[in-house]
């Protein structure tokens, strides 16, 4: 219906820039799929470096080689839209899941080649590893459903077990292992599956006639909530979500097949067994269910069960998250999980404000554990006096954990007792959330061959992977964290070319994989241990058309002072001293002081064969400057008051560096950007001369209809209907006379950015004699996924560019 409703109205398609005529609606039939130049289809196409997955004891990898983008065939096939997921209806999987095309196995240290076998014509998701790594799990795909897959480690050999269907729709990110919907035990051999019910009957047929309206109501009570998508819509919906998303959880037994159930069917939303493994926290949802707000905000039952699954504690029964204040949390248990280095202790957080950011309090959460057999009653561990972030167990009863401060933005992470309830918290780290040049990085996690996952400690230490931005670019780092001094030691840097770590392979750093790439190096894995590194892959360059691509960052200053960057790039041809026409990219952030504003992320040592869509200007002949600072500053609750006037002095500033460098052409510059950076676009359209052509991906461009926020605004329009209405380029439509080009993927599911809002821009700049394009395109969401839709996406911008700029 959907396919056919579009078919009917056509596309909007203003080709005033193309045939000299205006308004012009065309339908697909008879303006098919175009691509740009074959150079810049050729690196578009080319296949991307293999993604890595590492066995726990870290003996092996397996390379996963990924189709960059699938067919429009494949993504024009039909989905459910339920609840804020897409489900395929054929496999009850999600649609357009992640798979991959092959798997290659090497043995480490020595590198030896291991062949797979994967099923054929299949579509294998990634790999789960047993916690020994001798064995993986993976999905597949097939034409009617989802298989499970069990290989060895040792010869590659890989077999299907019989009369297993996964339910692969995702509800929830509860859970361990990953995998969708598997996971192993500690003993290696058995699995937590989710399966399809047995005998469930057919699907939910609509009727045609209707049993009456679809009503909703409130009864008084706030109940604020973002402007979500695929929501449910009718009571067939409802019927529709519960028969996709109800599963039947069960044991599998890898060496005989056998399979025993868990409970009763449900929607499971997360599934975690204890580190003892003689208990399981179960958490699932279930009616009613709500037209306004996605599953994860539905009623919610968390109970830990027994192995058999029988119910041993009652964590919570939580209503409908349909009352939490903008920028709150829910009430009662939330964030749960189990403490590793103990049998059956389990931890959850709870609001002690009403979740409510606004309100004044003295400690915001409290981290709450209880321990089997959970007769007792919990045990208030901490409380923190800012809003909870985020809990990382250690050994002794010890964990890091980490608040923010809503107004500042900081971050801050303390070393806590959890065996000592009312024990202080000692701060070991302070920063601001936007301060990437004091990031720590991440605690390095390991685990042991009976499935313990553990933070990897050495002598009142931890390890710490992180990007290490600075003001010369991103340097990833492994460090050794003292917990008693709050100091860190590099144990690694990257010192020459773009090398990141992978994965630490031992508990000394000393072993270490990691990905190295250079401006003429393509990515490839490397082994390294004390300081010698060997290659793991030999990848060549898939991409020879960017040979010679010239890259440069560059820093410099707004007119205010506030430091900011981009990263330059140029034509293998370019010759010194050239303008160019000039493309800017960007995508705005929000800080709370200049100095954060004015970091420097990425690096110029990053290599050029994997450039993105909207990086292959470079190959059409224009400057582009990507990612050129866009901040906004200023305290949270008010920072959008000047968001017009400082993205203008961004813009200004990088076109005039630019100008200063003598590589660009101020009469020939663009700006394109996608979402917030699609936003962007068409306010610096609206309201400056800057630019004298734009294009606008999948952006919301009325205010008014994100009415409780948006980005990280936090006041309703309600609150603050004048900085709604001047941020909101629609209102300004009758001054955006620079040529902009608005493309829009007709499945959005983004938050915010429905496809109406670039149909209604449309129509208010053609309204007032502006010169403007609409390109929708057909099944696509907010990220564009089909390999037709991204030639097609950069036919149309190249060209409009070429129209306006050259």
């Amino acid at each position: 219906m959907e396919r056919a409703n579009r078919l009917m109205r056509g596309h909007a398609l203003c080709i005033a820039a193309v045939t000299g005529l205006c308004a012009t609606t065309l339908l697909a039939e008879d303006f098919p799929y175009h691509q740009p130049s074959k150079d810049v289809v050729d690196v578009l196409n080319a296949p991307p470096t293999p993604a890595v997955s590492v066995s726990p004891q870290h003996d092996a990898i397996i390379l996963m080689q990924s189709v960059r983008y699938p067919s429009i065939s494949e993504v024009a096939q039909p989905m459910l839209r339920l609840a804020g997921i897409r489900i395929d209806a054929i496999t009850n999987g999600m649609h357009l899941a992640q798979n991959y095309r092959a798997f290659a196995l090497k043995r480490l240290p020595d590198g030896a080649d291991i062949n797979v076998d994967l099923p054929k014509d299949g579509k294998p998701g990634a790999p789960v590893w047993s916690p020994d790594g001798k064995q993986f799990a993976f999905t597949n795909t097939a034409s009617n459903g989802i298989e499970l897959w069990i290989g060895s480690a040792m010869t590659g050999k890989t077999k299907r077990v019989e009369g297993v269907r996964i339910n692969g729709v995702r509800v929830g990110g509860g859970g361990r292992g990953g995998g969708g919907g598997i996971q192993w035990l500690g003993d290696n051999r058995t699995l937590l599956i989710s399966l399809v019910p047995a005998n469930r009957g057919a699907a939910p047929k609509e009727t045609i006639i209707p049993k009456g309206p679809d009503v909703q109501q409130s009864l008084g009570h706030a109940g604020p909530a973002p402007t979500y998508e695929d929501l449910l819509t009718s009571a067939h919906d409802e019927d529709l979500f519960d028969y996709y998303a109800t599963a039947q959880l069960a044991y599998l037994d890898s060496a005989t097949g056998k399979l025993t159930n868990l409970g009763k069917p449900a929607i499971y939303t997360g599934l975690r067994p204890s580190p003892d493994e003689k208990h399981v926290l179960v958490e699932w949802l279930h009616r009613p269910f709500s037209y306004q707000l996605p599953a994860g905000s539905f009623p919610q039952e968390i109970e830990v069960w027994d192995r058999a699954g029988k119910s041993e504690y009652k964590v919570a029964s939580l209503p409908l998250e349909d009352h939490v204040p903008l920028g709150g949390v829910r009430t009662g248990p939330r964030s749960y999980e189990w403490l590793p280095e103990k049998p059956a202790t389990l931890a959850w957080v709870e609001a002690l404000d009403g979740g409510n950011p606004k309100e004044k309090a003295l400690h915001r959460d409290k981290i709450v554990t209880i321990s089997a057999p959970f007769t007792a009653p919990p045990t208030t561990a901490f409380e923190t006096v800012e809003r909870f972030r985020g809990l990382t167990p250690l050994s002794d009863g010890k964990a890091l954990v980490s608040d923010f401060e809503r107004v500042s933005r900081v971050i801050r992470t303390m070393e806590v007792d959890l065996d000592k309830p009312g024990s202080e918290g000692r701060v070991i780290a302070t920063r601001n959330e936007r301060d990437e040049y004091h990031n720590p990085g991440n605690p390095v996690e390991a685990t042991t061959p009976d499935g313990h996952r553990h933070v990897v400690e050495s002598n009142g230490s931890i390890f710490m992977i992180g990007t290490g931005a600075s003001p010369t670019g991103d340097h990833p780092f492994l460090d050794k964290f003292d917990l008693s001094t709050g100091k860190s030691e590099h144990v690694f840097q990257t010192s020459e070319g773009f090398e990141d770590i992978v994965a630490m392979l031992d508990d000394t750093g000393t072993r270490l994989l990691t990905r190295h790439e250079s401006p003429t190096e393509p990515p490839n894995y490397f082994l390294r241990v004390n300081g010698k590194s060997t290659p793991l892959t030999h990848f060549t360059n898939p991409t020879p058309q960017t040979a010679g691509i010239k890259k440069q960052l560059v820093t410099y200053k707004r007119a205010d002072g506030v430091p900011l960057s981009f990263t330059l790039y140029l034509p293998a041809d370019y010759k010194p001293g050239t303008r160019l026409p000039t493309l800017v990219w960007a995508y705005p952030y929000e800080y709370s002081d200049a100095e954060t504003a004015g970091q420097v992320t990425g690096h110029e040592d990053r290599t050029f064969p994997e450039l993105n869509y909207h990086q292959l200007a470079v190959l059409h002949g224009y400057a582009l400057l990507d990612n050129a600072g866009m901040p906004v500053i200023g305290d949270p609750d008010h920072v959008n008051n000047t968001y017009v006037e400082q993205i203008t002095m961004d813009a200004q500033a990088a076109i005039d560096k630019a100008v200063e460098m003598g590589v660009t052409d101020r009469d020939k510059v663009g700006v394109f950007g996608h979402s917030y950076g699609a936003f962007m676009t068409a306010n610096l359209l609206a309201h400056t001369k800057l630019f004298h052509a734009g294009v606008a991906e999948s952006g919301a461009y009325n205010r008014t209809l994100t009415p409780f926020g948006f980005q990280s605004e936090r006041r309703s329009f309600w609150e603050a209907p004048d900085v709604y209405t001047k941020m909101s380029p629609f209102w300004f439509a009758d001054q955006i006379k620079t040529p902009i080009l608005l493309i829009h993927g007709e499945a959005d599911d983004n938050t915010g950015t429905f496809p109406i809002q670039s149909e209604r821009l449309y129509a208010a700049i053609r309204g007032n004699g502006g010169t403007v394009r609409l390109v929708m395109l057909p099944d696509e969401a907010h990220g564009y996924r089909a390999k037709e839709t991204l030639e097609h996406v950069l036919y149309e911008e190249l060209a409009w560019f070429d129209k306006f700029l050259k």
